[in-house]
């Protein structure tokens, strides 16, 4: 009997052994997320790798060791932006006028309204725009930092190293997009898949886009309907069930246009800004794309060519 009960007590021994190595494991692969990736900005060294990923290829921040306060903050975040305000900013959101947009090219293809710059591309431009620099932070950390305007265009004046940025924090090469946004892939664009609200309404359809899925999402009491584009190949729009939105699917942006609220196409519709792509088993390489580009998977995810 002692020896049965001895048996039992080795075998759940053994199994919490097995339960805290799996969260150790897990805890890992949530540290391999946005710490191994070219938007850690901080200048400490990654928990995963023992290094700053970035050092010598983008960035690397000698004013703090935090990661995510690059982008976002739990207080005064900047809330100005009426173009629907990225979550919790700490950077300067910068007005939408002055922006360039692909509509100039007057191209015969459009057949989609183009806004101006706003929703989830604000935050984004925030950088790399490049109009003012990375350290452009209104809440910094530790007590007592806190700046309305982030300090300005050259932010906090710490000291910047790599080879795409100056010494200021300003952001150079590929990776600025300056304010000409004519020559980059559409934003604030409606995507014109054709979509199914409440009212059944496809006033923007194409056939050479893929149909969207649709969802409903409540904000503030308000029921609206979300959009994306599964990029698993199961063809959920044309089911009777609607497929769940995962990180991997093109992810569209709600927005007011002429006709009414409908899908937009934004920077974060190709990208996840906090994708890991040098992680084990990542598609989505060093671009944070939401899936690997191998024959054009991410064009293709959208557009039936």
């Amino acid at each position: 009997m002692e020896l049965h009960k001895l048996g039992q007590r080795a075998v759940r021994a053994a199994s919490a052994c097995a339960v805290l190595l799996g969260l150790m494991a897990a805890g890992q692969d949530a540290w391999a997320g946005i710490a191994n990736t070219r938007h850690n900005l901080s200048n400490q060294a990654n928990p995963i790798t023992g290094r700053n990923q970035v050092t010598g290829t983008n960035a690397a921040g000698t004013g703090t060791e935090e990661i995510c306060v690059f982008c976002h903050t739990p207080h005064a975040a900047d809330v100005s932006n009426p173009l629907e305000n990225p979550p919790l900013w700490n950077k300067q959101l910068l007005p939408a006028a002055g922006y360039t947009t692909y509509a100039s090219l007057n191209s015969a293809t459009i057949d989609g309204e183009i806004l101006n710059v706003g929703s989830v591309s604000v935050a984004c431009l925030s950088c790399h725009d490049g109009t003012q620099a990375m350290d452009n932070v209104i809440n910094a950390p530790g007590s007592g930092g806190l700046l309305a305007d982030g300090g300005g265009v050259n932010g906090r004046a710490w000291t910047w190293t790599g080879a795409n940025v100056t010494a200021e924090g300003l952001l150079t090469g590929v990776a600025n997009l300056t304010k000409d946004l004519s020559n980059d892939h559409p934003i604030g664009i409606q995507y014109c898949g054709g979509f199914t609200t409440p009212g059944n309404r496809n006033t923007c359809r194409d056939t050479d886009f893929v149909v969207p899925e649709v969802g409903t999402q409540t904000v503030g009491g308000v029921a609206r309907s979300i959009y994306w584009v599964d990029t698993s190949g199961r063809g959920g729009a044309t089911t009777a069930t609607p497929l769940a939105r995962d990180k991997t699917d093109m992810v569209l942006f709600t927005r007011d246009f002429a006709d009414g609220a409908g899908p937009s196409v934004e920077c974060g519709s190709c990208h996840d800004p906090h994708a890991d792509g040098t992680a084990p088993g990542s598609l989505s390489g060093a671009t944070f794309l939401r899936v690997s580009n191998t024959g054009s998977q991410v064009c293709l995810a959208c557009h039936n060519k």
